[in-house]
């Protein structure tokens, strides 16, 4: 299978049509786009180290959730440290293909994923203005807001949470991996008990018992890179032949 073959492949697994009008991806960087795909490299982030490993182990593509290019590149010069990480892979012959936001969305990616992870039972999209990407579901029995917590530290490998309590049992449970910051009024709006996202700012998680609605922030990387397991799993749809690796993109650490 070639290049333009895999991708072609899984843009019909992963249509454009679902990503956000701002987002950037698709295939990133193409030397050949003919070449043979024998190995693939799967990681959440296009990091200088996961580009290194490409360059340095034989991959002749990496698939990663962001972007490798997400705002416009003006030269392709080496202090640009996005354009220096382009020109490399590009002399290595490495393609990269970047699933963004219609990861998020699609029927499998991130958010699905977590729900599968998470015990989350009836998922349904949770429409937040033109965007579907954040789910709604249940639990199978309410459950207290710290075992829910735990739930999500045993199922994502977070280390740590941010939790704002209502003083609610959880049993209806909104989520968006990720920055799903914008999306706490649509999980109360839908009738949430509870909304998981990577990332929330001071306000919500202060305001939330007053919302009526528990809030976890459970990390960015943490809330999405379980989707590495489904790009591996669709890259070998496609050709089994192929071998693909998963690799952690995580630098951020808790001291």
């Amino acid at each position: 299978m070639t290049v333009r073959e895999l991708y072609e492949y899984l843009n019909e697994k992963i249509p454009r049509s679902l990503s956000c009008e701002w987002d950037n991806d698709g295939l990133m960087c193409c030397p050949d786009d003919n070449a043979p795909v024998r190995r693939a490299l799967v990681a959440l982030d296009v990091t200088d180290e996961i580009a290194r490993i490409a360059v340095e182990e034989g991959y002749d593509v990496i698939l990663s959730h962001h972007p490798l290019v997400f705002r416009p590149l003006r030269a392709l010069e080496g202090s640009n440290f996005v354009a220096s990480k382009v020109i490399k892979l590009l002399l290595a012959g490495v393609s990269v293909m970047s699933f963004h936001t219609r990861l998020d969305a699609v029927e499998g990616g991130v958010n699905d994923v977590l729900c599968q992870a998470l015990g989350i039972l009836d998922v349904s999209v949770l429409a937040d203005g033109e965007e579907r990407i954040a789910r709604i579901g249940h639990l199978e029995a309410p459950i207290t807001l710290a075992e829910f917590a735990e739930r999500v530290k045993a199922a994502t490998g977070a280390r740590m949470l941010a939790v704002s309590d209502a003083d609610k049992p959880v049993s209806t449970v909104a989520l968006m991996g990720g920055s799903g910051g914008d999306a706490v009024s649509a999980a109360r709006a839908a009738g949430a008990d509870t909304y998981l996202t990577g990332e929330l700012s001071h306000h919500p998680l202060t305001d939330a018992p007053e919302m009526g609605i528990n809030l976890i922030a459970g990390g960015h990387f943490e809330t999405e890179h379980l989707v590495c397991d489904r790009l591996r799993d669709l890259v070998l749809e496609a050709d089994a032949s192929i071998e693909v690796t998963v690799r952690s993109s995580n630098r951020i650490q808790i001291l």
